[in-house]
């Protein structure tokens, strides 16, 4: 993890830039695929499961039975721990609905926004070395609350044509029960365009890796929407002289592991507990077995001494965090100067961690300093806002002589007559 002092403000561009792991150009693989799947459905889909993932389930799609006997093989210790992530959860985007708030903007014209569900949602579960249950979590629980009429569930198998337990059981507790043994880009290609075992969805959600995130990308193209642009994870931390080394170094690695692209960036007005982090870095990251991927992602990793915390929080929205941590003992006073993040956790006691699993907040974030322009999943996420008017004769009245004025000001003499042909009812009554 490199070390930096006091840099100029002109160079903070440069030190917020992202790691870039060489990538494939997938353009043309993932447009090769999502054509062979419009052709060819759910022979192209088998066709690429067993080319990437070593394996052709019989049946794209898991029965009852499947779902039900895999879910019953998960610990009960680990069962409780998801029914509690589940409760924390579903509490907090409980909290998130909105009343019908209808407002007179003139006397006689009332408008108001009402909820609506996208009908049909599609969540990508990766599945390999770190299976993500916990993202069904984050992303089931508001498809359910938002109202989604249909929620495909994509993960893939492993070698032995399994899907990963927990996954079943994080599904089930949510109430999923469309769940499909497909990863990668034919997941995401068989969602966006629908084949004979697997509906064709309006929106898809989740994180992958770079096939996942090309794939998602080309679902545009389809009429599809997607959750937010993804990439790999990353956390910022600022601490002052209150902050705890070991908790720091802890939260590091924490995101360090997630993969060798990931980026931690520590930022503090006090040198002494950079040092001091660095040193438990070193003696943390030696009982990691993830250490290796650890180690790759801090070589991209950096240390960063400026002047003042209000400096490191200025720091901190230009690199545009998913992950903040405010490191001190009194981090509310420095909530106001933060514009920029995807989740923020504050005080020493408040671990990233917490986020990703059980506090309640969800953990599907933008990326790659995309937090200055896009929030993370919420319940929104999930529904569409639809405006209503109410127009009386006197609103029309009132407001109609305005609308007449603009529309021939912009020469749509259409769009005049529209409100002029009422008006001049309205005279005769």
């Amino acid at each position: 993890m490199q070390k930096i002092i006091n840099p100029t403000v002109e160079n903070w561009a440069s030190l917020s830039i992202r790691p870039k792991l060489p990538a494939a150009n997938l353009e043309e693989l993932t447009n090769q695929i999502f054509k062979e799947i419009q052709t060819k459905g759910d022979e192209a889909v088998k066709k690429y499961t067993g080319f990437f993932d070593g394996t052709i389930p019989p049946n794209l799609k898991l029965t009852p039975k499947e779902i039900s006997t895999g879910a019953s093989q998960t610990s009960k210790e680990l069962q409780a721990a998801i029914q509690l992530a589940k409760a924390n959860i579903e509490k907090f985007h409980l909290s998130q609905r909105e009343e019908k708030n209808i407002i007179e903007t003139t006397t006689g014209v009332s408008c108001w926004r009402e909820s609506r569900a996208i009908e049909k949602v599609g969540i990508y579960i990766p599945g390999g070395s770190a299976p993500l249950f916990s993202t069904v979590l984050m992303l089931g629980l508001p498809a359910k609350i938002a109202g989604c009429k249909e929620i495909i569930l994509c993960t893939p198998p492993d070698k032995s044509g399994k899907i990963n337990d927990a996954i079943l059981y994080a599904a089930q507790l949510t109430g999923i029960e469309s769940i499909y043994c497909i990863g990668g880009i034919q997941a995401i290609g068989a969602m966006a365009i629908g084949t004979e075992s697997v509906p064709k969805v309006d929106k898809i959600f989740g994180p992958g890796n770079q096939y996942v995130t090309a794939a998602k990308q080309t679902a545009i193209d389809f009429g599809v929407a997607i959750d937010l642009p993804a990439g790999p994870s990353e956390l910022l931390i600022i601490a002052d002289a209150s902050s705890n080394p070991e908790y720091i170094a802890a939260d590091l690695l924490s995101q360090a592991e997630h993969g060798a692209d990931s980026q931690v960036i520590l930022l503090s007005n006090n040198e002494n507990i950079i040092n001091e982090t660095l040193k438990a870095l070193s003696v943390q990251i030696e009982m990691l077995p993830r250490k290796e991927v650890a180690t790759k992602a801090l070589q991209n990793s950096k240390a960063i001494v400026l002047d003042t915390i209000e400096n490191c929080a200025e720091f901190s929205n230009q690199y545009a965090p998913e992950h903040l941590i405010l490191a001190c003992n009194d981090a509310e006073k420095y909530t106001k100067y933060i514009t920029n993040a995807g989740s923020v956790f504050l005080g020493n006691y408040s671990c990233e961690s917490a986020g990703d699993y059980a506090s309640g907040t969800n953990h599907t974030l933008p990326t790659n300093g995309f937090a200055k322009n896009y929030s993370g999943v919420s319940l929104d996420s999930f529904i569409k806002k639809i405006t209503f008017q109410k127009i009386t004769p006197e609103g029309l009245q009132n407001i109609g002589p305005a609308i007449e004025i603009m529309a021939a000001a912009e020469q749509l003499d259409a769009h005049k007559n529209a409100v002029s042909i009422r008006l001049k009812d309205l005279k005769n009554v």
